[in-house]
């Protein structure tokens, strides 16, 4: 399958860099060079994924990240961030806001096709079974790649997704951070572990889960998460 990758960056050497490799691995790629094409090109084209720089002009890739996820019609579009900026705090900020990985520059093309390919098989659900997941409230199909709370429709980045299949495949088992990152992710990087924090996060957030007195996710304090098999708040 050809996937649709939207290139963000406003240093052509760079685009033309990835976008050799990425349509060398057989991708179709679209570009824009500032943060307002950007933003029309995502409406326009709706890419299986984004390869967004975080220092553009016009609208900066954080910005970005927020209307995407706040559009529910772009919600779960994958987002890598790509940026020169190596400090932990704008990592777990671009993690919070929704980013599905980050990379630094200066960086090898190949590893941006090799995190490209593992957020696309998150995306689309490269899943074995069992397809359906159920612990309380909480819903996960395989087959349709959908998560429901309640009957509600939960709108999840490929990220999350695959965090919350990993807890869901083992109910009241306690991962380790390494663990669950290879787990759900199927490969880790130096600074991840750091950042999964903010992906657990945003995961209670969606799931109105209470860190204090969970229903779901618990904190294994010095430790890991763990997801609750009864849906009870953890006394």
């Amino acid at each position: 399958m050809g996937y649709r990758i939207l290139l963000v960056d406003d240093d052509p050497k760079i685009v033309r860099l990835v976008r050799t490799y990425l349509e060398q691995a057989g991708m179709t790629v679209f570009t824009a060079y500032d943060g307002e094409e950007a933003m029309h090109a995502i409406r326009r084209e709706r890419p299986d994924l984004i390869v967004l720089d975080l220092m553009l002009p016009k609208r900066d890739g954080w910005e970005i990240t927020k209307r995407v996820r706040a559009d529910e019609r772009l919600a779960s579009t994958p987002i890598l961030m790509l940026t020169a900026r190596v400090e932990d705090s704008d990592r777990i900020l671009g993690f919070e806001l929704g980013a599905d990985d980050y990379l630094t520059k200066p960086f090898n093309p190949l590893e941006v096709v090799a995190r490209v390919r593992a957020i696309l098989r998150r995306a689309t659900g490269n899943l074995t079974p069992p397809h359906i997941l159920e612990v309380g409230e909480l819903r996960l199909d395989a087959d349709d790649h959908t998560v429901s709370l309640g009957g509600q429709p939960l709108e999840l980045t490929p990220t999350e997704y695959a965090l919350l299949q990993a807890l869901m495949k083992r109910p009241n088992h306690t991962y380790t951070r390494a663990e669950l990152i290879e787990e759900a992710l199927g490969y880790a990087y130096e600074g991840l572990e750091r950042t999964l924090d903010s992906h657990i996060k945003n995961l209670r957030k969606k799931l109105n889960d209470d860190p204090v007195q969970p229903r779901y996710i618990e904190t294994v304090f010095g430790v890991g998460y763990r997801l609750l098999k009864e849906s009870e708040p953890n006394s």
